[in-house]
């Protein structure tokens, strides 16, 4: 009798949790306003700067799994949401990133220096 009242609880308390996992997701969806709500929901990826193209806001970086865009680990250039922050970094610095898929490009909408 435990392991069924234990099972309908555990029924109930997933069934409540589930909406909320679902809209959080759903502010995932590759817009770019509301980028503060987005950032503390987004994982953030690290990888190692490549190349670096600021005329036309573009950054090339060796990265680990993306898991915010379902792709694993390889070297790829993105655009970047501002080009000014690439002032700030150098090929071959280890960062943290957030990627997303805006209007079909993928695009750096969050950088920092790696710890």
């Amino acid at each position: 009798m435990k392991h069924v009242i234990l099972a309908g609880l555990i029924g109930i308390l997933s069934s409540l949790a589930t909406p909320a996992f679902a809209a959080d997701r759903s502010t995932m969806g590759g817009h770019a306003h509301g980028a503060g709500q987005q950032m503390a929901q987004m994982p953030m990826s690290q990888g190692e700067i490549k190349k670096i193209n600021t005329d036309k806001g573009m950054i090339t970086i060796k990265h680990g799994p993306l898991h915010s865009l379902g792709m694993g680990p390889m070297t790829m250039s993105f655009q970047v949401a501002d080009a000014g922050q690439l002032k700030a970094y150098t090929p071959g610095q280890m960062i943290r990133f957030t990627a997303e898929n805006i209007d079909g490009k993928l695009t750096v909408t969050h950088i920092e220096a790696a710890q």
